[in-house]
């Protein structure tokens, strides 16, 4: 609803919730324990706590919402957490909470999230691996939970691109309800037919996509799986032309296995 006559004429507070949740799921090929190690130092690296943060400062900024408050914390051996509360609006430094540090992170502070607001933005990040099949996985959960105008399906292509993404799942939910200014209540206030109409076509093009819908109660789910394994991307610290042709359709098999047992959530045998 971008043009201001289509807009819904509320009364009061637009009351309605509307969350996003993303499971990101990075697939690599490790073919010794030293590589296995090397790679989840690598993604430990690569997604620490402070380019999580940046990420989600970027979620905010794109879903037109302002930082309240930054929580933040890496974990050992591996794994990191940043919990970020937004507000839809500016709010005058007066009326924050103590509490909160407007996202300017200084060394001496203890950063707690010690109240809720109508709105905030979480990621955590799971690193691991497997012994037996040489493969590892890493897995990013994301949360994105908003109030008011602003829209958590704004920042659908920035998060999908801000990660090496083989298999994706998505859930969008609109919570509650809004009243109009004849007291009719409204539970959903724009149009969504599934999430893949927010997705741009470039990104769509590269995934395999399924759908689980539930319209009556504003419930949509996608599944995305990537459609070509180029086996380079995944061989994490070995050269290709050190693979013979047989081991590369092996690795390939075991990618294509882990995939597929991630994006259909079953074992195969």
């Amino acid at each position: 609803m971008n043009n201001l006559k289509n807009k819904l004429k509320l009364y009061g507070f637009n009351n309605l919730t509307k969350t996003l949740s993303f499971n990101i799921y990075d697939v690599c090929y490790t073919r010794s324990e030293e590589e296995r190690k090397q790679y989840i130092d690598y993604i430990d690296e690569q997604y620490n706590s402070d380019r999580l943060t940046e990420i989600l400062k970027n979620v905010t900024e794109i879903v037109g919402a302002s930082v309240l408050n930054v929580a933040k914390q890496d974990y050992d051996p591996q794994g990191a957490s940043v919990t970020i509360l937004i507000s839809e609006e500016e709010i005058p430094i007066y009326m924050i909470d103590n509490s909160c540090n407007k996202g300017i992170l200084t060394p001496p502070r203890k950063n707690i999230v010690s109240h809720l607001d109508k709105s905030h933005v979480t990621v955590h990040t799971y690193p691991e691996s497997h012994p037996q099949n040489n493969v590892a996985t890493f897995r990013v959960d994301i949360d994105v939970s908003t109030c008011g105008k602003i829209s958590p399906l704004n920042a659908l292509n920035y998060l999908i691109e801000s990660f090496d993404s083989d298999v994706i799942t998505i859930d969008y939910r609109v919570r509650g309800f809004t009243r109009d200014i004849y007291g009719e209540k409204h539970f959903i206030d724009h149009d969504i037919s599934s999430i893949q109409d927010f997705i741009s076509q470039d990104i769509l093009d590269k995934y395999h996509l399924i759908d689980m819908n539930i319209y009556q109660s504003n419930i949509f789910h996608t599944k995305m799986r990537i459609n070509e394994l180029n086996l380079t991307k995944y061989l994490f610290d070995t050269k290709n032309g050190n693979v013979s042709n047989k081991e590369k359709t092996d690795i390939l098999n075991k990618l294509e296995r882990e995939i597929n047992e991630i994006f259909y959530g079953i074992n195969i045998k």
